[in-house]
């Protein structure tokens, strides 16, 4: 493959989530390359050049040198959330094409400007909300898109960790983060019930915040005792929503609730013709010749004797051809920043209302 026809890509933030996903997943990728890695860290950056980049690759703790590189065509924001608005609206206005990690901003008048952006330069950006691509939520889409439920004036959006609690890298600081469970999990949740409603008009929202278990000592973590006095942010948050078509959403999500029905990133909606939900894998219901029904898709491929399926490709890897092709042929990605601007004003009225106890008005 020529060389004009790579694309070259910066990372910015060389930590949990761009190890995790976003460079094992570019790196499968062959129209793509990665020439610059930065960090706050330099150890960190130089480690993901060692395993992704070449030695030439440009490692910095300065990001600005990486948005001077006039051969970079693209870069990943991938930082905590407090410094995603900044460093985007950045790279926007040096000509680059952005992937931000999501949630898009810690509010929404940070990611009106990563917008605003966008609009002004032209140049494509999009937010790293993979759950779209996993088989179940692809599957669930071409249903609702074909009109299969109906109208979907009910659904409920749900993030609930039993005793997950993250405790590495900023997780816990409500200044880095701009909240927990909520605007770390719950975002993805929020996101894909949107999406599938095709729905972007909140009209009010309830929302309730709890710090109940951050001070226990007695924890149970699945990733270690957390620190009491570095948890900051709320361990679970509630929201009752209402869409300006009169449709509700409730969005649940926790790091810590006491709770055995544990799950993450999952919809349920309920539509005029039938509902959906993905409770115990994909379910679809509903009534056929006046008689109840559920329906469950095959999503894996099951092999014959001697011969396996072939293993489909990850959410990550899916969200970053996707990514990549959109860029490349001049497409639409597919999450866009204006869907990911509603999912940030929700989780921002979730937040205010809590905090003041009062409705908050979109």
């Amino acid at each position: 493959m020529a060389d004009k026809d790579i694309l070259k890509i910066g990372i910015i933030g060389c930590g949990g989530i761009a190890n995790g996903k976003h460079m094992p997943a570019l790196s499968k990728l062959p129209d793509v390359k990665m020439t610059a890695f930065c960090d706050i860290i330099e150890s960190r950056a130089l480690k993901a050049r060692e395993k992704y980049g070449d030695p030439d690759a440009l490692v910095t703790t300065d990001y600005r040198r990486v948005l001077d590189d006039p051969t970079i065509d693209v870069v990943h924001v991938l930082t905590p959330n407090r410094w995603h608005s900044g460093i985007t609206v950045d790279a926007l206005e040096a000509g680059k094409h952005v992937m931000c990690e999501k949630p898009m901003a810690i509010n929404s008048e940070e990611a009106e400007k990563m917008l605003k952006a966008a609009e002004r330069t032209g140049k494509k950006l999009t937010i790293g909300y993979q759950s779209r691509q996993r088989p179940d939520a692809r599957y669930l889409k071409q249903e609702v898109d074909a009109g299969t439920l109906g109208d979907i004036y009910f659904a409920r959006a749900t993030a609930l960790r039993r005793r997950a609690v993250p405790t590495w890298g900023v997780f816990l600081d409500e200044y880095a983060q701009g909240g927990g469970p909520l605007i770390d999990i719950g975002t993805h949740a929020l996101d894909l019930t949107l999406w599938m409603m095709n729905n972007y008009k909140p009209k009010y929202c309830v929302g309730t915040t709890y710090h109940k278990l951050n001070r226990q000592t007695e924890q149970g973590n699945d990733w270690g005792n957390w620190d009491p006095e570095k948890f900051t942010v709320e361990d679970s948050a509630f929201g009752f929503v209402v869409m300006e078509n009169g449709a509700t959403i409730i969005l649940e999500s926790s790091w810590a609730l006491n709770i055995l029905d544990a799950r993450e990133a999952v919809t349920t909606l309920c539509g005029t013709l039938g509902g959906a939900d993905m409770l115990d894998g994909l379910r679809f219901n509903g009534i056929r010749n006046n008689q109840k029904y559920m329906f469950v898709p095959q999503l894996e491929g099951k092999g014959a004797a001697f011969y396996s399926a072939s293993k489909q490709p990850s959410a990550a890897d899916l969200e970053a051809r996707q990514w990549i092709d959109a860029v490349k042929n001049d497409g639409t990605p597919c999450v866009t920043p204006v869907q990911a601007l509603t999912v940030t004003r929700i989780l921002e009225g979730i937040y205010r209302s809590a905090a003041s106890g009062d409705i908050y008005r979109f």
